[in-house]
């Protein structure tokens, strides 16, 4: 397996990644989000959104967004990792595991101290891997 930063010739396999994460929480977003998201993600140089992709076989099977932002508590920039997502055939190989080092050696990297992330409570095959990976924080999210 090989996790590599996105390119514009992975546009249509990250999309359909990306539509199968949604699916999975039960929500969709129209063509001009997928087209914008995938420019703000391979544009690098003027972009915080980054991504890094899972390949394996010639076929990617995972995904992860992130973005790099101020924090009003720290001198540094931090990460919020917004999507992971695995294809259910490769969950339990490491993918996950492996996407969540890249982003954290990208944040080491780009010296940002914080790497956070949200998932559901009921989230239980994912968060066997947070719990192995990262701290479970005691903060609860609000949404207009």
């Amino acid at each position: 397996m090989i996790i590599r930063e996105i390119e514009k010739r992975d546009y249509d396999e990250w999309r359909a990644l990306w539509k199968s994460y949604l699916a999975f929480y039960n929500t969709t977003v129209t063509q001009d989000v997928y087209e914008l998201t995938f420019r703000r993600l391979i544009e690098r140089q003027t972009s915080q959104q980054m991504a890094f992709l899972a390949e394996k076989d010639d076929q990617l099977v995972g995904l992860v967004h992130y973005i790099r932002h101020p924090h009003n508590w720290k001198l540094e920039h931090v990460i919020y990792l917004q999507d992971l997502f695995a294809l259910p055939e490769v969950r339990g190989q490491g993918v996950g595991r492996a996407l969540i080092e890249a982003v954290y050696d990208a944040a080491d990297k780009m010296g940002c101290p914080s790497v956070y992330w949200l998932t559901q409570e009921n989230n239980e095959t994912a968060r066997r891997l947070y719990d192995r990976v990262a701290t479970v924080s005691d903060f609860i999210k609000y949404n207009r």
